[in-house]
């Protein structure tokens, strides 16, 4: 096999960059950058060198760094090094060595390509490589977007070696004379690639022979698969999904008459920072009674009578805030509402709109802050018929730009508060009331 011959046709196949930009190479001394980069030099193409010192294999890590230098010095060609506190790094992003050590490369590497005026970033990631993060995925469940392997292409980020194997790299780098260095990382089995690498396939070909061979032709139909599943998916996203302002509104009984409901839900929700995990939970909402919501790190999706709602967590930018028993304050778009549980003692009634004074043996949490909107009715304090809000806007003589920024307190598909304009007669202080829940507005500037 002609290594550099395929490896030319791979780059020519796949479109990845054309002869004359120049590319930066990540070269850690090991035998699959070497061998990179002694294609990209018998190919004729413009290169620099990146080497990374994690500083993590003492002595070696030096040993490493001096190498690449010399192999720079062979080639004629510049060399970048970096030195990296990445323990430190690690520990106070509370991440694993290698995904510091990863962020940390990528980081400085993009760095390096505007100051250098570099068109692509190349790393040796080879075939071999690709069937330890298929294998990685699967176990980790990453579904369908994690069983296309490493991507020949992502940006600027190119890998031209995923076409071959370990075992044409080992034996290309022997008929060329190449030296390389060898790190000691690579033999042991803490790190999850290789146990991987070491252990769990050589095992798998003792049963499947021929299961490398297999599992990168699946890599390539999982790639076209992807491709019609991407497509499905976002077809049947679009008839769901309705965006209004910072949120996402999807009518739950559409949502339960569609196909593959938990591959929706899972679509839909991970671009808010949910996980897989979640999916189950998000689904069980559908059924549940409104005001139930489940939350990821910046948004939460809210079960409102027939529809979820992805709303982010920062209430102040959110179209709908739930508010708990142990709330006290809750920011929103129009201003801030104080919560207070007080008695009746002593109790100073109030005459401004900007303070609701309710029962609150009536009251039952959590409670949902929104804007309201057309069909809303409630029962105006003094009244005992229900009133459209449209019609009380009328009454009540409100401008448009009033009316827009009108907000209502709900409690189980009942409005409490039309804030800052008048409370429901139904959660009124009465004679037998003993203690009130008192929420004031303090609108924004």
């Amino acid at each position: 096999m002609n290594l550099l011959k395929n490896f030319t046709g791979f780059v020519k196949q796949q479109n990845l960059f054309q002869p004359k930009d120049k590319l930066l190479l990540a070269v850690s001394g090991g035998v699959d950058s070497v061998v990179l980069c002694a294609l990209c030099k018998q190919a004729g193409y413009d290169f620099i060198i990146a080497h990374c010192n994690f500083q993590l294999r003492g002595e070696e890590s030096e040993r490493d760094e001096r190498f690449v230098r010399e192999l720079g010095k062979n080639y004629e060609v510049e060399v970048l090094v970096k030195k990296f506190g990445t323990e430190k790094f690690a520990a106070e992003n509370k991440i694993s060595i290698q995904v510091a050590a990863r962020e940390l490369r990528y980081k400085w590497f993009e760095e390096s390509v505007v100051t250098r005026s570099i068109q692509f970033i190349l790393t040796a990631h080879h075939a071999n490589d690709n069937i330890e993060t298929l294998l990685m995925n699967f176990f980790k469940g990453t579904g369908i977007n994690g069983l296309h392997g490493i991507l020949p292409k992502q940006a600027n980020i190119i890998r031209p070696l995923l076409f071959a194997k370990k075992e044409e790299i080992t034996a290309f780098a022997a008929a060329n004379h190449l030296n390389f260095v060898e790190d000691s990382s690579n033999a042991s089995d803490k790190y999850t690639r290789n146990y991987f690498r070491n252990q769990l396939i050589p095992e798998l070909q003792k049963v499947f022979p021929q299961v490398e061979d297999n599992l990168l032709h699946n890599i390539e139909r999982f790639r076209e698969i992807e491709l019609l599943y991407r497509r499905s998916v976002q077809g049947g996203i679009k008839k769901l999904v309705e965006k209004k302002g910072n949120e996402i509104h999807i009518p739950v009984l559409k949502l339960l008459k569609t196909e593959a409901v938990k591959t929706i839900v899972y679509e839909i929700s991970k671009e808010y920072g949910f996980t897989a995990h979640q999916t189950e939970e998000i689904v069980g909402l559908l059924k549940s009674e409104s005001g139930k919501y489940i939350s990821s790190a910046t948004h939460r999706v809210i079960k409102n009578r027939n529809w979820l709602i992805i709303s982010p967590n920062k209430t102040a930018e959110a179209g709908h805030v739930f508010i708990d028993e142990n709330s006290r304050q809750v920011e929103f778009q129009q201003g801030v509402i104080s919560l207070e549980l007080l008695s009746t003692v002593n109790l100073r009634p109030q005459t401004t709109n900007m303070v609701a004074q309710l029962n609150a043996a009536e009251i039952k949490f959590p409670l949902l802050l929104r804007k309201w909107k057309q069909g809303d009715y409630f029962y105006p304090l003094g009244m005992q018929k229900k009133k459209k809000l449209s019609r009380f806007f009328i009454d009540q003589k409100l401008s448009l730009i009033e009316k827009e920024r009108t907000w209502v307190i709900e409690m189980d598909k009942k409005i409490i508060w039309v804030v800052g304009l008048r409370i429901d007669d139904r959660f009124k202080i009465t004679p037998h009331t003993e203690n009130i829940l008192q929420l004031t507005l303090s609108v924004a500037e």
